[in-house]
């Protein structure tokens, strides 16, 4: 580092990739500046609900996660298939989960991202807050710095951890303008409810946590709906497609509005008081939505503002790609014989790493993308589920394979039953 540069490396956001970056990177003996636009590190952040942990572990290491503020691990999985008044519940228990080495958890990221940024401090970095970057400096083809607050600050690398909008891989030209059919609206409420209630409510043991989707909540249009719990809150949230959104007459705070009070929903949530509501853009492209470059000299982009995002439908995973590519930048600096080979070894471990496993699922939004996914096969699944329990007393029903062949012909259609059957098979 030159002396007259303010640090080893300059990190524009505060987010969880950022912060995970600052934190190995401070770890490995570089001097670090971090810009946060908001009060504090996470204040401005509205990701709702959970984390897969090996990253985290890596990142911290067993003892130091041990201390982290993070909600419940994940013991139970759950997905409701819901149409009209009637829904479908799959239920999965792994009591087995270990309290150690737990795979997933749930998080309220202001809180876990305020207390991430103490512990970069803890190990010499400098976090400025309420300040953002306005722009980047580039000296002979190679960044070397951002103005932020009417001042020039220099480094050898700038690390661009803005998020979804990132402002600053835009500027360089590694970003498109976001474009509808890439992103989904998601809104997010965090509810209070007290311990006890939630652990009742949910079948839950003291630090258990349960992860609940639902499908055909978000009638005619692209989306779902989500509900964490979290040691005394539950986070509730909808995603949907913009596009499709707009051809409805119905706002998503309204189709919001009405998921929580469905049957599904509100039972769960009785007693509450709403201690937190969000709206912000989702990543749904997948490995597609990756930039074909993801630096340049001086400037590497991380987490949400490089797509590091996948969508399977049951799982989305993005928090913990951020923490991974947040390593990977560290390494790749720490790792680089000079400045020049930075970007390199950064490229390296992303395609080594994150982008194998994003191309794995890389098809699951086309599958998402079917519109009877959303509609027909919620209908026709529910309509299954009263032929299998209903009780007509008055004749001798027809046999159950025949009642099922019969729903699916009208629900969905044999023409459609088919192709999407091949599709699905194909894309996965």
């Amino acid at each position: 580092m030159g002396t007259e540069n303010a640090a080893d490396v300059i990190i524009v956001g505060g987010g969880i990739a950022g912060l995970a970056a600052a934190y190995a990177l401070t770890k490995k003996g570089k001097s670090v500046v971090l810009l946060e636009r908001g009060t504090s590190c996470g204040s401005k952040n509205m990701t709702g609900g959970r984390i897969y942990t090996p990253a985290l572990r890596e990142l911290l290491g067993t003892a130091v996660l041990r201390e982290a503020p993070l909600e419940r691990r994940v013991v139970k999985e759950q997905l409701s298939i819901v149409h009209g008044n009637s829904s479908t519940t799959l239920d999965y228990m792994d009591e087995s989960a270990e309290k150690e080495n737990f795979e997933s958890c749930t998080i309220l990221r202001s809180v876990f991202d305020k207390w991430l940024a103490g512990k970069a401090e803890e190990m010499g970095a400098m976090i400025i807050t309420g300040t953002q970057a306005d722009h980047l400096i580039e000296k002979d083809g190679r960044i070397t710095g951002v103005y932020a607050a009417g001042e020039e600050l220099l480094a050898d690398v700038v690390i661009a951890a803005d998020g979804i909008h990132s402002f600053i891989a835009h500027q360089a030209g590694l970003k498109q303008d976001i474009q509808c059919s890439g992103v989904g609206i998601g809104v997010k409420e965090v509810i209070t409810l007290s311990e006890d209630i939630i652990n009742n409510r949910f079948s839950l043991q003291k630090g258990e946590g349960a992860a609940h989707l639902f499908l055909g909540v978000t009638p005619g249009i692209n989306g779902g709906g989500f509900l964490y719990t979290n040691t005394d809150s539950i986070s509730l949230g909808m995603v949907v497609n913009p596009r499709e959104l707009s051809m409805q007459e119905k706002t998503i705070h309204e189709l919001f509005r009405e998921f929580k009070a469905s049957r599904s929903i509100s039972p769960l949530i009785a007693q509450g008081k709403t201690a937190e509501y969000s709206a912000h853009l989702v990543h749904e492209m997948g490995f597609t939505g990756v930039p074909r470059t993801i630096c340049r000299n001086g400037l590497l982009i991380v987490g949400d503002a490089a797509g590091f995002v996948i969508n399977m439908g049951t799982t989305i995973r993005g928090m913990d790609l951020a923490v991974w590519s947040g390593i990977a930048a560290a390494e790749a600096i720490v790792a680089a014989p000079s400045p020049a080979e930075i970007s390199k070894q950064y490229t390296k471990r992303i395609h080594e790493r994150i982008l194998p496993l994003m191309k794995r699922y890389k098809r699951y939004p086309q599958l998402l993308a079917i519109p009877r996914v959303f509609t027909e096969y919620p209908d026709a699944a529910n309509q299954i589920m009263h032929a299998v329990f209903a009780i007509d007393g008055h004749r001798v029903p027809p046999k159950l394979t025949k009642k099922m062949w019969h729903i699916l012909q009208h629900s969905v259609g044999i023409k459609h039953l088919i192709s999407d059957s091949w599709e699905a098979i194909r894309l996965l």
